[in-house]
């Protein structure tokens, strides 16, 4: 379980920051267990986290130790545009996006916060921007 330990590291290097988790929802097939468990890792360790769940939009936005219930979807399509404007909005200084980085995110896309994608599958596509960290 090497990935608790660097997420560990990743989030307490992060103290003072405001962070925000995003499940991609777009797809049942996924490894709900795991995900569930990194969202019960964030609520512990920091529970002024953001909770974003999001397909193709952005369909909740609630305090991460509100009780959870993730929804996800059968349609498999899959957009980070919202989500990153989103998190500019909000002047959020580090983004957790749990996803398998098949969504659409437009090439000219920058944004202005540090991008960390949690992928929750053995195969991990090249990221179009921030860090990949493999959560299996």
């Amino acid at each position: 379980m090497r990935w608790h330990k660097d997420l560990l590291k990743r989030v307490q290097d992060r103290e003072g920051k405001k962070l925000a988790l995003v499940v991609d929802t777009s797809t049942k097939e996924t490894k709900v267990d795991l995900i569930a468990s990194v969202v019960k890792f964030f609520q512990q360790l920091r529970p002024d986290t953001t909770l974003v769940q999001a397909d193709f939009k952005i369909r909740t936005t609630t305090p991460i130790t509100d009780s959870i219930e993730i929804k996800y979807f059968t349609h498999g399509k899959s957009s980070y545009t919202l989500v990153m404007e989103w998190a500019e909005e909000e002047a959020i200084d580090t983004l957790f996006y749990i996803t398998d980085l098949t969504g659409f995110l437009p090439e000219e896309m920058q944004v202005g916060f540090e991008v960390i994608w949690l992928v929750p599958t053995d195969f991990v596509p090249k990221a179009p921007f921030g860090k990949v960290m493999k959560i299996t």
